[in-house]
């Protein structure tokens, strides 16, 4: 049976339009950029992946990297995770990468100060010296969620408040 444990919503247009201005630098169309974000969707009632859409037009040459924020947040149940992948065709034909390999978005992260702003960092490393180009509206990447377990013995307390890096902060 599947479980319904999650629901995409976008961040705030004050969030994005912060989030984009630092990755990109101020620009004119960052309204219209925010307006056409799509939320992530399953191709077919069979697909596990929910693909999370590029929310404008790249080129992204052999070696490159670009940082996208996505304009989405997870609501996620606790008990579940969502692994961020690349799509596979991209993958497979432009050896397209996450620069963290797999992404995870924790259930606490939608409380974040940054609105659980999920962002997207991938780098084309071909080595066919072929040029990625992404329409705007693209599939980019898949998200999978996943349930998780915890050892009986634990006895975690901590609060997330941050993306990365911040569930080390203020562990010994």
């Amino acid at each position: 049976m599947i479980s319904r444990i999650a629901k995409f919503h976008k961040v705030s247009f004050e969030q994005f339009k912060g989030d984009w201005e630092d990755t990109f630098g101020k620009q004119e169309d960052i309204r219209s950029i925010y307006e056409d974000i799509r939320l992530p969707e399953r191709a077919t009632s069979g697909s596990a992946g929910y693909d999370f859409f590029a929310p404008k037009a790249f080129v992204i040459q052999p070696g490159e990297t670009v940082k996208i924020p996505t304009g989405i947040r997870a609501e996620i149940d606790e008990g579940w995770v969502l692994a961020l992948f690349p799509r596979s065709s991209l993958g497979f034909k432009y050896r397209l990468q996450l620069n963290n390999t797999v992404g995870i978005i924790d259930s606490d992260y939608f409380y974040s100060d940054n609105e659980g702003h999920m962002f997207i960092k991938i780098t084309n490393d071909s080595n066919e010296d072929k040029t990625l180009e992404l329409p705007k509206g693209a599939g980019v990447v898949q998200g999978i969620f996943l349930p998780f377990g915890i050892t009986l013995d634990d006895a975690s307390s901590g609060q997330r408040n941050g993306g990365f890096g911040s569930t080390d902060k203020g562990r010994n």
